[in-house]
C-alpha cells in the first residue's frame, strides 16, 4: 500500500514524540513546508493532529 503524504506527516510527528513546527518537520523530512503544512491542515481537520501551542502540532493519541 502506497501511504499518503498525510500518513508520513503523521508518522514523523510520533517519531518526533514531542510538539513539532510545520518547518521542523519538512525539513527533517525532505519535503517543502508548504506541502507539510497542507497535510497538516487536512490532518486538523480529521481530529488525528492537536495543536498544544500556537504553531506547534502533535499526534491527537
Amino acid at each position: 500500500m502506497h501511504e499518503t503524504r498525510e500518513q508520513k506527516v503523521l508518522e514523523a510527528m510520533k517519531s518526533a514524540g514531542k510538539p513539532v513546527r510545520p518547518g521542523e518537520l519538512a525539513k527533517s523530512m525532505g519535503m517543502e513546508s508548504k506541502a507539510v503544512s497542507k497535510a497538516i491542515d487536512a490532518l486538523k481537520k480529521k481530529g488525528k493532529v492537536v495543536s498544544p501551542k500556537r504553531c506547534y502540532y502533535a499526534p491527537a493519541d
